[in-house]
């Protein structure tokens, strides 16, 4: 692959935000129109140029919907009609849909089962992205892909999930001022109305209000994890049963399958159909009986739930698309082939 590595400096790396649904990705300032993009996807800059921002799409495709290229400066070209997703981990959040015939560059050491880690630089205008807070890294720049005049230069950065900001002006990145007194940086507060999320790429699990008050317990990318102190009524509340954890997401089981192996969860789900297992999931013995949900609710991927044969009988009344809450022992946090879950049934009840 052909490219330039140019190191930049902490102060030359800048995150955006895209903040227009649909947004175009361009070859070159006012050029060629090669993509969309999703609203709140998340992108690496360097330099702009009048009304436009160079920016580093950076993230993951299926395997099979990308073939090799002979474009120099390329490596893999879109090959899956009418569009391909675009996004920013395996299974992760939309950055945006890629045409037949669009042009990446592959990322050294980047698989993970049947998903491919790319890259392509290009241009996007100013009016639909905002700068969002820079994130310190040193991690070189990524090759120049581009082959036509205004070649970007970048820093490049891991791809992450993207956050629901709201509009702010664009403007150069974000930089933050000497304090005249010492401060505590585990002390922040939301600075508008934000979304909480349960995990990096997860599931919204409420709102912030502007101004709320937060501690901050660790960083990861763009992302930071936080702990709000406050209060609810009693009633609202339900203790987990001895052993069992709650409000654990699938993105969390994918995200770190090792940690929640053989750990005890209960989810709802939506019962699809029952299935028995064959040579394509590797992970659930063959010939065992499994049955395909969605969930948690209101999360919409798929889970495989193996079942024990002396629990058979209750798969017997339930009907496609019933809603049920499941107690079960996660057998993997995420498959081989197609990254979903696979729990062992220890209960199952249905809900109204």
């Amino acid at each position: 692959m052909l490219g330039l590595v140019i190191p930049l400096s902490l102060a030359a790396q800048a995150r955006y935000r895209v903040t227009t649904d649909g947004a175009w990705f361009y070859q070159e300032p006012g050029g060629k129109r090669l993509a969309r993009l999703a609203r709140g996807a998340v992108l690496a800059g360097g330099e702009g140029q009048g009304d436009w921002q160079v920016v580093m799409l950076e993230g993951w495709i299926f395997t099979t919907s990308v073939g090799p290229t002979p474009r120099a400066g390329y490596d893999l070209t879109v090959t899956r009609a009418p569009e391909e997703n675009l996004r920013s981990a395996p299974a992760g959040a939309l950055i945006g849909k890629l045409p037949p015939g669009f042009l990446l560059n592959k990322v050294a050491e980047g698989t993970s089962g049947s998903w491919i880690h790319v890259t392509r630089a290009g241009w996007v205008e100013k009016t639909d992205i905002e700068s969002v807070a820079q994130v310190a890294s040193s991690r070189t720049a990524a090759p120049d892909s581009d082959t036509t005049q205004a070649r970007p230069t970048l820093a490049r950065k891991p791809a992450v999930a993207p956050a629901t900001g709201h509009g702010s002006a664009v403007g150069s990145p974000d930089t933050t001022s000497s304090p005249s007194a010492p401060v505590d940086p585990s002390r922040v507060e939301s600075a508008r109305r934000t979304v909480l999320y349960r995990s990096p790429e997860g599931q919204p699990a409420g709102t912030l209000a502007p101004s709320a008050p937060l501690r901050v317990l660790g960083r990861s990318g763009d992302w930071t994890r936080v702990e709000l102190e406050g209060w609810v009524r009693s009633a609202d509340l339900e203790i987990a049963p001895p052993g069992v954890l709650v409000g654990i997401t699938a993105a969390e089981l994918r995200t770190d399958p090792q940690r929640y192996a053989g750990q005890v969860l209960r989810w709802t789900l939506q019962f699809i159909s029952t299935q028995k297992a064959d040579e394509l999931r590797p992970e659930i013995p063959n010939g065992a009986t499994y049955f395909l949900a969605r969930g948690p609710l209101p999360e919409r991927g798929f889970v495989y739930v193996v079942v024990p044969e002396a629990k058979r009988v209750q798969l017997e009344t339930l009907t496609p698309l019933a809603t049920i809450q499941v107690t079960a022992r996660v057998r993997t946090g995420r498959t081989r082939f197609l990254g979903n879950p696979v729990l062992d049934m220890i209960s199952l009840e249905s809900l109204p």
